[in-house]
Parts: C-alpha cells; structure tokens; sequence
C-alpha cells in the first residue's frame, strides 16, 4: 500500500508532501491535473474584483485556488475551489493552519474542458450540503455563469449579465463580459 493509498483523511491529507493538486472527496484522494492558462485568467478576473471589493468593505477575506475546505468528516471530505469567499464573522485568526472548518460562504469554480456535468454537479451539491451560501459556476465553452443559492434555486447569466448579490456581497457588481473578454 503506497502512503497516496493510505490518505484518508483531512489530517494525512495536510501532512502529505507533494502530491500536486487534489481533493479528497469521501475518504478518496482525487487527483486533478494543473489547470490551463485560460482557466488561471478566468480565476484571475473573477479574484481580482472581489478580493478588491471585500476588502474595501472590510466584508471578510478572498482566498484563491488550492484553499482546502473540510466540509465533511467521517468520511472526511477537503474541497478546493478556484475562489472562495469567507465573512469577516467566521474569518480564522492569522496563525491559523491547516484547512477551513467548513464550506466558505461563495464558492467559485471555473469549468475546466474535461469537467463532466456530474462531477461538476456533485462538487456544487457538497458545497451547497455543507452550508455555502452560493456558488459560482463559471463556463468558459459558453461564456456563461451559474450561480446557485440550492439545486434548485439558480441563475445563469450571459455575456451582457452583471454578477451582483446583495444579500451576500452587498453593493458589489461584475459584468459577465469583463471576465471573457
């Protein structure tokens, strides 16, 4: 049995040494490749403006990709998103390490081109289960962002839609196209 074989939780999964980008999803390390350059100027363009806004507004902080979240135990579950957003409220102090204790209040993920539909709304479901307020699914192929409040409660949004919440980020405003430009 390798030492990858015997991660299994959120605690081998942080004291593990290069393994390169993964999650663990139900007790299972799941690998994932580096992502494209057009996905990192997605993540870019979405980050920049939040993380300027949130923090202007003193709202709490942006984190960028490669943030583990627990937002499971037993079987322990670490997700990463491309962006994730948490209120000043649940804001760790600065020495903390080690992941998140729980899902961020917005999750960001940028489709990448071999996503699949399930997966991608799997990844949505555990962070909605686990209490993220909102998640931002932004697709590349179609120009285009989902923004789910639930499975059932979403939204999309073309190139001439404007990204807003102000119930969560009050007051901030993306337009849609400024990310594929």
């Amino acid at each position: 049995m390798s030492d990858v074989d015997q991660i299994t939780t959120a605690e081998r999964l942080l004291h593990a040494s290069d393994l390169g980008r993964c999650e663990l999803v139900r007790g299972e390390l799941v690998m994932m490749s580096p992502s494209g350059f057009e996905h990192g100027l997605l993540v870019t363009r979405v980050t920049t403006p939040l993380n300027v806004f949130v923090t202007q507004q003193q709202l709490g902080v942006v984190v960028g990709a490669e943030t583990g979240f627990r937002i499971a135990r037993n079987p322990d579950t670490v997700r990463a998103p491309d962006v994730a957003f948490v209120q000043a409220a649940r804001v760790p102090p600065a020495a903390f390490t080690g992941f998140f204790p729980g899902a961020p209040d917005l999750a960001v993920e940028v489709l990448s081109p071999d996503d699949r539909a399930t997966q991608v709304l799997a990844k949505v479901q555990d962070w909605l289960t686990a209490g993220c307020q909102r998640v931002w699914v932004i697709d590349p192929r179609i120009r285009s962002i989902t923004v789910y409040r639930s499975l059932v409660e979403t939204v999309v949004l073309g190139r001439d839609g404007v990204l807003a919440d102000d119930e969560l980020l009050p007051g901030f405003r993306l337009e849609v196209a400024s990310i594929f430009v």
